[in-house]
């Protein structure tokens, strides 16, 4: 898979929140339509919804590697797998930026910025693809 991080990246410059650039990048990856996944992750952005939560960049990630991975409700045998590969995508993204958290990230408290929000969708967009291309 070629990388999709600039077009996340133009996605978010065009106003879409942290988690919609990022799994609308990938929309034709899980066969939907970028309308469906922007509406979908509409709330998931902010840190889900208000910095308190999970960076959206990786919310979007998990949503993608959830929804690749699935069998449906037809055969729920995937659920552990899918569990432990978000962890996988969770742990790198925060050995590598500090956190998982919005609030975190942005330096809220702190002042001190741990990444940007272009950062954090670079680098969910990398883990991403590196489990999309050894596993989905």
């Amino acid at each position: 898979m070629e990388s999709r991080i600039e077009k996340a990246i133009a996605l978010h410059g065009l106003g879409y929140n942290c988690a919609q650039s990022v799994a609308c990048t990938y929309a034709d990856v899980m066969g939907l339509d970028e309308t469906t996944v922007f509406r979908m992750m509409e709330a998931q952005g902010l840190g889900m919804g208000g910095m308190n939560g999970i960076c959206g960049a990786v919310t979007g990630a998990v949503t993608v590697l959830g929804y690749c991975n699935s069998k449906g409700p037809s055969d729920t045998t995937t659920k552990r797998e899918s569990y432990r590969l978000a962890s996988e995508l969770e742990a790198a993204f925060q050995i590598k930026n500090g956190s998982l958290i919005c609030k975190e990230l942005k330096g809220v408290d702190t002042k001190v910025v741990l990444r940007s929000c272009q950062g954090c969708i670079e680098d969910a967009c990398r883990f991403l693809e590196a489990k999309i291309r050894d596993k989905l």
